[in-house]
C-alpha cells in the first residue's frame, strides 16, 4: 500500500528526529582526521533546519484549515 504525502513526511520527520537524538546523545567535537574535516555542530544545525522545513511541509500537506471560536 502506497503512503500518502503526509505519511511520507511523518516518516521523514521521525527519521530526522531519530538522527538528532543519536547526535545529541553522544556529542562529538569538530575535528580533522587524515585531511577530512568533521563538523558535528554544523551537522546538528543542518538536521534542525531540515526538521523545521519538514514540519512546515507537513503542516501544508493537510491543506488549509479554519479555526472557529465563539465569545462568551
Amino acid at each position: 500500500m502506497a503512503l500518502t504525502r503526509a505519511q511520507n513526511l511523518d516518516v521523514a520527520i521521525d527519521n530526522v528526529v531519530a538522527r538528532i537524538l543519536e547526535v545529541t546523545s553522544s556529542p562529538k567535537p569538530n575535528y580533522t582526521l587524515d585531511g577530512e574535516q568533521y563538523e558535528w555542530s554544523d551537522y546538528l544545525d543542518m538536521l534542525n533546519r531540515q526538521l523545521l522545513v519538514l514540519e512546515q511541509a507537513r503542516q501544508r500537506a493537510d491543506g488549509p484549515f479554519e479555526v472557529r471560536s465563539r465569545g462568551i
